[in-house]
């Protein structure tokens, strides 16, 4: 037996057909076929009940598909640590990244480690906060960029940026003159706010709640482009992070919030008890590094 057995064994557990699996692993049938029947011998069981119209597993072929990706498991986690062994010639990292973010810092910081080890590759996910963190839980993302404080006990994370946010308003509206506004100003304006996955929703909501008012919410989005393209449209009024208003279009204006002044934080968080590729710690590092120059500089 080895490992291309139970691999192909899988396989065939999925998809509940020979022929399926086979064009999924680019074999033939009479192929993958013959490797069942080969493991079959060797384990002295039958792993499928093949009286039936469709193919199912039996009770040992239960017992043992679970067995088998648990070594599938683990063999693929010794290819890992082999593929770090090589220097990073190779490798992949998956980044969540927030909308909301001004990611031009951090995009150069990506392209200077891939011009370093470029045959590591990088999948960025725009998501928001709550939903980067869940992935990352999951081990469906490797790091990502949230909004802090975040879950110390399932996450390891480093800070990086801290801003307030700032009103920003069409260019006639007639808060756009004005240096600052107190936040209980905007308790009779309409709000354009990110939707329930992005953590500023919440803070938001919290502090004009505490400035007394409930916010009247006209329309939620996951897009920052469409949020200024409705307030460009005089559609309402939004809340952004004071570095995404630098770069607004010629018909929104910012203004700063004070009484209270509305921050966030943002960091990289990464799971604390899962494995963490060698290229993925390696890139941690550079960008720690880059970032603290970056934002230093500013």
């Amino acid at each position: 037996m080895d490992i291309k057995h139970l691999q192909y064994f899988i396989e065939v557990s999925n998809y509940n057909s020979f022929s399926r699996a086979a064009n999924h692993l680019f074999i033939t049938q009479p192929t993958i076929s013959k490797m069942i029947k080969n493991l079959e011998t060797e384990l002295g069981v039958a792993l499928f009940d093949r009286s039936r119209k469709q193919l199912t597993l039996t009770d040992a072929g239960r017992i043992i598909l679970e067995q088998a990706k648990l070594i599938d498991k683990a063999f693929k986690n010794l290819e890992m640590e082999l593929d770090n062994l090589t220097g990073l010639k190779k490798g992949h990292i998956r980044i969540g990244l927030p909308p909301i973010f001004d990611a031009h810092h951090f995009l150069k910081i990506v392209g200077s480690f891939h011009e370093r080890y470029p045959g590591i590759t990088f999948q960025l996910v725009e998501e928001g906060s709550k939903k980067i963190e869940e992935n990352v839980e999951k081990n469906l993302l490797d790091v990502g960029v949230v909004v802090l404080p975040t879950k110390n006990e399932l996450f390891e994370h480093f800070s990086f940026m801290e801003e307030n946010l700032k009103l920003i308003v069409h260019a006639s509206h007639p808060l756009a003159e004005k240096e600052e506004i107190n936040l209980a100003e905007l308790a009779n304006e309409s709000l354009i706010l990110f939707n329930k996955d992005f953590v500023l929703n919440d803070r938001i909501i919290f502090a004009c709640n505490s400035a007394g008012f409930n916010p009247h919410i006209i329309s939620e989005s996951s897009q920052r482009s469409f949020i200024e393209e409705m307030v460009a449209s005089k559609f309402g009024v939004s809340l952004l992070p004071e570095s995404i208003c630098h770069h607004l279009n010629k018909h929104v204006r910012s203004v700063r919030v004070v009484n209270p002044a509305i921050s966030w934080n943002l960091g990289i968080i990464w799971g604390k008890n899962q494995y963490f590729s060698y290229a993925a710690k390696e890139w941690l590092q550079f960008t720690k590094d880059q970032l603290s120059i970056c934002y230093q500089n500013d």
